[in-house]
């Protein structure tokens, strides 16, 4: 693998995982349409990040890809499993973070004639975030799973980060069977960050000759 291009993708991870920390940090609580539209900066300003973060994301995913690469290519699938999670993700962050508020910032007399209507379209976007939410943590976790088990078999990368990365799958699965609510914002912070500490991981081990 050409030094430069593995440099890169680390690099890109790096930078990736710091627009998705900050994206977590500014993302504020749900709330009412009020609510809404009284952070409407802080929202559009938060997922606007979070869609900057994903082709810097899927670029490293791709070297991550390109860098365990080997005869049965399921290095290529598990890039597939994570495009699909990135996908998920720039739809729940466009209709929840841009389009929601957006719409709302201009229905202010709908809003006081039928609040009834303007909730439930409040809701059928909340409806299309989860499911959405659900296809990327998925997405990922088996992405991030297979990259693992081909770490701990090729030694490309050291073994440490395949178990971390196997360790992290786990847990999330323990947290699935107990009912924890990944998908409210702390279970999807502590997801996220979960998952930054081996992105983060992988970019600087890629960043080093």
């Amino acid at each position: 693998m050409d030094f430069q291009f593995k440099r890169t993708s680390g690099i890109s991870l790096i930078i990736g995982s710091l627009l998705l920390i900050a994206t977590m940090v500014l993302h504020p609580s749900g709330g009412s349409v009020e609510h809404i539209l009284h952070v409407y900066n802080v929202i559009v300003g938060s997922h606007s990040l979070a869609i900057l973060c994903l082709p810097f994301i899927g670029f490293g995913f791709y070297g991550i890809s390109v860098a365990l690469h080997t005869d049965s290519r399921v290095s290529t699938l598990a890039f597939m499993m994570a495009a699909l999670g990135l996908v998920a993700a720039l739809v729940a962050a466009t209709i929840n973070g841009l389009t929601l508020p957006m719409f709302l910032s201009h229905s202010t007399e709908a809003i006081k004639a039928q609040p009834e209507v303007v909730q439930s379209i409040v809701r059928y976007g909340a409806a299309i975030n989860q499911p959405m939410d659900y296809v990327f943590i998925g997405s990922i976790l088996l992405a991030m799973g297979i990259w693992s088990v081909l770490i701990l078999r090729t030694a490309v990368f050291p073994k440490w980060t395949g178990y971390w990365g196997i360790l992290l799958l786990l847990l999330v699965l323990i947290g699935l069977v107990m009912r924890f609510n990944f998908i409210d914002l702390t279970g999807f912070r502590i997801f996220i960050f979960g998952l930054v500490s081996w992105i983060v991981s992988m970019g600087v081990l890629m960043m080093r000759r």
